[in-house]
């Protein structure tokens, strides 16, 4: 009989050529074990996803709930379902008034799908800017928005109408216009190796934006739910966009999404065609109500409050000669190291002995730092220790 591992590597579709291949028996908080039981800890979250930690048992109760009540009943929008419905009120609240109507889909790639047909259904318009650097999912139309060529040449052609400019360049806004149907942007570059804003950048776009009659469409699939020390990172820079996008940390480890605007805006898929954009499973109950007990746990407990202060402890300790620099904020980090191979050897080592990262997709040169939100000091600590004994063997 094949093992687990000889059914992985025969059957299971691998986008690289050498995955972790870890068998992990079971999860809890912020460790991972594996079928020897040898303990891990997360420090990427499941890349950004288990922000309240694996198995929290606010989330657990409320999956296992929702699932002896219903599951799946229909296309999305057509049943009133207390797990969406109850969701949509509880983060609508902790929003700005104009964002007030929630599409639910399964995915960030499909949210941010989602969000740029929106924006040209409303403003009638074709084109799309997007950032260099910038990466939004990998289905075919957001791939489009990715100017790195190596990961888009392979599937050309891709969509028209893309502009791209440089993240940061306050110059480069001149290039928005009337004809611009919406601007996609990180609030915080996520795969480009976690590069924050700088000189109120975010500010004058939103500026620009108002001035062409521009959608400005926030991809917070990363930094949302707490990730960056506010509920979302466009809370931290006072910056409101039109639409935004969330998915990753939504569901408390279960599979959501959605895209997140004003009901004028969001009416524009009722009519002209009608059915303007459907998704079979998006909102599916189960993970709705995951979601929304995911979000109370992050709303009722210090969580996020403390989300600053645990990066600044983490990160003031590491202080070491093999490490460049260091870029983030809240628990959302990218390390520098001398090149790919160290960061690379670095992953390598770093598992050995018990710690799971991993590199940036657009910045190969540096490793990450994106634990569960609900990691401890003492943790914390661990982590420093384990990161700069690891150091010391490159």
């Amino acid at each position: 009989m094949l093992t687990h591992r000889q059914i992985f590597f025969k059957h299971i579709g691998q986008t690289s050529p050498t995955p972790y291949a870890l068998e992990i028996k079971h999860a809890k908080g912020i460790y991972l074990y594996d079928t020897s039981d040898k303990k891990y800890i997360d420090l990427i979250a499941g890349v950004s996803v288990s922000n309240v930690g694996h198995l929290h048992p606010e989330v657990v109760k409320a999956v296992q709930k929702q699932a002896e009540t219903y599951m799946h009943l229909m296309v999305y929008g057509e049943y009133i379902q207390s797990p969406q419905v109850e969701f949509a009120k509880l983060l609508t609240d902790q929003l700005p008034v104009n964002l007030n109507s929630i599409y639910f889909v399964n995915s960030g790639s499909e949210a941010n799908e989602g969000a740029i047909k929106l924006a040209k259904r409303y403003t009638g318009r074709s084109e799309i800017i997007a950032f260099k650097n910038a990466y939004h999912g990998s289905t075919h139309g957001v791939l489009s928005l990715m100017s790195d060529t190596y990961f888009t040449q392979a599937f050309r052609p891709l969509l028209p109408g893309i502009r791209f400019l440089e993240f940061n360049n306050i110059d480069d806004l001149s290039q928005i216009s009337n004809k611009t149907a919406c601007v996609l942007v990180e609030p915080i570059q996520g795969e480009g190796g976690v590069v924050l804003p700088e000189n109120d950048f975010l500010k004058k776009l939103r500026k620009r934006c108002d001035e062409t009659g521009t959608l400005l469409i926030f991809d917070e699939i990363q930094t949302g739910f707490g990730r960056t020390g506010d509920l979302f990172a466009f809370m931290k820079y006072g910056v409101v966009p039109d639409i935004f996008t969330i998915a990753k940390a939504m569901g408390g480890g279960m599979p959501i999404g959605a895209f997140v605007s004003n009901k004028k805006i969001m009416d524009s898929f009722t009519s002209n065609p009608v059915l303007g954009h459907i998704t079979t499973f998006g909102g599916h109950p189960v993970s709705a109500a995951a979601a929304l007990a995911s979000l109370k746990v992050l709303l009722s407990e210090d969580i996020i409050d403390q989300v600053n202060k645990k990066g600044a402890f983490l990160i003031n300790k590491l202080i070491h000669p093999k490490i460049k620099s260091i870029r983030g904020n809240g628990l959302f980090y990218s390390v520098e190291l001398e090149n790919a191979e160290t960061v690379q050897d670095f992953i390598r080592l770093a598992l050995q002995e018990g710690l799971i990262t991993d590199w940036f997709i657009l910045l190969e040169n540096r490793f990450r730092i994106a634990p569960p939100l609900i990691i401890s000091y003492e943790e914390l600590d661990s982590v420093a220790k384990i990161i700069l004994k690891v150091l010391d063997t490159l």
